[in-house]
């Protein structure tokens, strides 16, 4: 696996629904077009819910790892 630089890192671990998606929305409007913010989350929602507000929204999911009980998402900037 290629190795992800991120820029910005939230813990969203502890976080239901909606939660974890309003902290990457306010983290990623704080990013410049091309920085990676790097997520995470223990809700088994975000699996769904992150690629789909990423496509809503025009940003990019570069990865999505699980460690135990974390998914890791790494969300690039696009626009």
């Amino acid at each position: 696996m290629i190795a992800i630089n991120e820029d910005t890192v939230i813990d969203c671990k502890g976080l239901n629904c909606p939660m974890p998606v309003l902290k990457v929305k306010k983290a990623v409007d704080s990013l410049q077009i091309g920085q990676v913010l790097k997520v995470e989350a223990t809700d088994p929602g975000t699996k769904a819910d992150m690629p789909a507000w990423a496509k809503r929204t025009g940003n990019e999911i570069l990865s999505m790892t699980e460690e135990g009980s974390t998914l890791i998402f790494y969300v690039k900037k696009m626009k």
